[in-house]
């Protein structure tokens, strides 16, 4: 796959960027945007400055972290918009059955860590759902290992209090 990531000229190929990462990619921007249509905004953004900075790319790793480090960027310039900080969510205004608003599958632990705040969600993703070390993802978040071992370890404890309940209702085996 790597021949297919990069062109004769050294550059990265969009397409098979996309079929490689994408993803990666959507479930990242999911994960933090909570909302499918806008998630797919990000995706979409995402791509988009890779098309226009692929001549920048030299290797599949840096090609990864990179995309990784503009869908987290991405999603908060998402959250910085004017327009979003001045609506309400559908559910908060409706309580209708149905919304637009990202499924959860129903799992406790995938829902506690959307629960997270920012910082500790994008770590305990990276590290659980991405299979990322902690010396990457201090490299893409771009803060120190230390930085990221805390918050690996407080986004645990807040995990662990968080589905206290789930876990002592289910027994133990």
């Amino acid at each position: 796959m790597k021949e297919e990531l990069f062109g004769r000229h050294g550059t990265v190929n969009a397409e098979a960027a996309i079929y490689t990462y994408g993803e990666m990619v959507y479930r990242l921007a999911l994960i933090q945007m909570k909302n499918r249509s806008e998630a797919d905004d990000v995706f979409q953004e995402v791509f988009l400055r890779l098309v226009k900075y692929k001549d920048r790319i030299r290797s599949e790793e840096h090609l990864k972290a990179w995309l990784l480090r503009v869908t987290l960027n991405c999603c908060k310039k998402e959250f910085d918009k004017a327009f979003r900080r001045n609506t309400v969510a559908m559910e908060k205004e409706c309580k209708s059955e149905e919304s637009y608003e990202m499924e959860m599958p129903g799992n406790p632990v995938y829902e506690a860590v959307l629960a997270l705040p920012e910082n500790y969600k994008s770590v305990v993703h990276l590290f659980y759902y991405e299979q990322y070390s902690v010396r990457e993802i201090g490299k893409i978040l771009e803060v120190s290992e230390s930085v990221v071992k805390t918050r690996l370890y407080r986004g645990r404890e807040m995990l662990k209090e968080a589905l206290k309940g789930e876990w002592e209702s289910a027994g133990r085996i």
